[in-house]
């Protein structure tokens, strides 16, 4: 995501969807967007549809839906499509300094 300034990287449920409105509350700005692909895969490294919250080429703002909180492990990208990692939702919030917060409909 971004605000035209700075991008964001939110990780939620995959059946759920970002609440926009929500994610903007959270980082303290007053709108956010979902971010053109071009601009993703330079700023993380990473192609769309494979972008992994962990070893982005720079460090992005990272919120982690609550939801997370609840279940021993979750799967994220590994940083290719198709291939995912799996670890505990405290282990995720260590390695990308991301905070918990309600960003999921």
């Amino acid at each position: 995501m971004t605000d035209d300034k700075s991008l964001f990287v939110g990780i939620i449920p995959g059946s759920n969807q970002l609440n926009l409105n929500l994610m903007a509350q959270v980082l303290g700005v007053k709108k956010v967007r979902m971010a053109e692909k071009r601009r993703v895969e330079i700023v993380t490294g990473y192609l769309v549809g494979g972008v992994s919250p962990i070893g982005q080429k720079k460090r992005l703002p990272t919120i982690i839906d609550t939801t997370a909180q609840g279940f021993k492990t979750i799967h994220v990208s590994a940083g290719k499509r198709g291939l995912e990692m799996e670890l505990s939702a405290s282990s995720l919030q260590r390695l990308t300094d991301a905070a918990f917060a309600l960003i999921a409909t």
